[in-house]
């Protein structure tokens, strides 16, 4: 079965004023949607970061993945690689994984068989999510040509709005663990939010990640400040050398999703005893079978593993889904933006959280399917906005214009 027709959609929708290493979130997040469609009108949908340059890169990879038979997610990884080598910034497996995605949703269509079932099959019923906490402003300042945005989450800038925040993301979807997106506040600060999140909730591993803004030595005292608080410490500095120097003397496992990007990166992070838990992310390692692939690499270097999350919808929910189900050695929680952005969700049944985890999908490919009206709406949006790239640092600076995005920064 022939593919006949690919469609690259962008979109934005609103994003809460998240407080990060880089800087703050802007008003708009965005995301681009592919949709493959084969000679019998069978379709399915793969959903991946936005931005100018990958939307470019996405538009071409569409024109070559015409004619291709559905199956030939080899061929078309290879081709999609091929071409975006002449591009500025060479090849980019985050362009393949939409179509792979897409493509694998319209196989499982067609055999009558969940995703899972075409990555050899669940190891687990349900897949386990971690709430993601963040410091946020209770709303995105008033500027000249748009007046103040709030959110019903509100503000949290210190521990008491961090403890309230969590209690709500646990009311809401049950989670179990918890983690603390860092790197905003000096550390000693960032410490105290997690003290509190002990105290409420002594029994919930809890995880922290400053984006690498800390120095060697700041990340070895916040090591020795949070021995028995975390269930691991993730990029509290940066480069495989520094995670290293960490390591040897953090007791708590060190994870990662910065020094540890590509298949070639885990010999020698495990060389340096850099790492011990990689995060993987099917939109950057190319797709879900190359995510299963990173499983397997892992085991057999005795690494754990977990998922990584950026701001996203419920197709890219769906993917992370069926690969975790699939995936033996997933040892931790997942995280997950979804809770962020759920209200604008482009699926017509958003899988449901049960208890801080997502039963895996028994309907024939991904399980969800795409409201087009919201998917179309979207777009409008993403038209009218004027708005082609993420700017965390920029968006921080319209209002500090001081503001260091230095890494490290303490």
């Amino acid at each position: 079965m022939k593919i006949i027709a690919a469609a690259v959609t962008p979109i934005v929708f609103a994003d809460p004023p998240l407080l990060n290493s880089s800087g703050v979130h802007e008003p708009l997040a965005h995301r681009i949607v592919v949709r493959l469609e084969v000679a019998d009108g069978t379709y399915g949908y793969g959903e991946c970061s936005g931005g100018a340059a990958q939307l470019r890169k996405l538009q071409r990879a569409a024109e070559l993945v015409i004619g291709l038979e559905i199956h030939e997610t080899s061929r078309l990884e290879s081709i999609i690689a091929a071409a975006m080598a002449a591009e500025p910034g060479g090849a980019s497996l985050s362009i393949v994984s939409p179509f792979e995605v897409a493509a694998l949703d319209i196989q499982g269509k067609l055999a009558g068989v969940p995703v899972v079932d075409l990555l050899g099959g669940k190891v687990r019923d349900r897949v386990p999510f971690s709430a993601y906490l963040f410091y946020k402003w209770a709303e995105h300042p008033a500027v000249a040509d748009r007046p103040a945005i709030g959110d019903e989450w509100g503000e949290a800038l210190d521990p008491d709005g961090i403890v309230g925040q969590a209690r709500r993301m646990v009311e809401m979807y049950g989670f179990g663990s918890m983690k603390l997106k860092g790197g905003v506040w000096p550390p000693d600060r960032e410490l105290e939010a997690l003290q509190a999140l002990h105290a409420a909730f002594p029994d919930a591993p809890l995880r922290l990640d400053p984006n690498g803004a800390w120095t060697v030595e700041t990340s070895k005292w916040v090591a020795r400040q949070a021995e028995g608080l975390l269930e691991y410490l993730e990029d509290p500095t940066m480069g495989q050398f520094g995670m290293a120097e960490v390591a040897k003397e953090a007791t708590m496992p060190l994870a990662t999703n910065m020094c540890v990007v590509r298949l070639d990166q885990i010999r020698p992070a495990v060389e340096l005893g850099a790492v011990h838990i990689v995060l993987g992310d099917h939109h950057y390692w190319g797709g879900l079978r190359r995510t299963r692939d990173l499983a397997a690499t892992c085991a057999a270097f005795g690494l754990g593993m977990s998922m990584h999350s950026n701001s996203h919808l419920g197709v890219s929910l769906a993917a992370m889904v069926h690969v975790a189900a699939a995936t033996p050695i997933l040892t931790y929680a997942c995280d997950t933006h979804y809770p962020w952005n759920a209200d604008h969700d482009i699926v017509t049944d958003p899988l449901p959280f049960v208890d801080g985890s997502i039963a895996v999908p028994s309907a024939p490919g991904l399980g969800v399917d795409v409201d087009l009206d919201k998917l179309g709406s979207l777009h409008e949006q993403y038209l009218a906005s004027a708005s082609v790239n993420r700017d965390d640092t920029g968006y921080m600076r319209r209002f500090f214009p001081e503001f260091d995005a230095r890494r490290p920064r303490w």
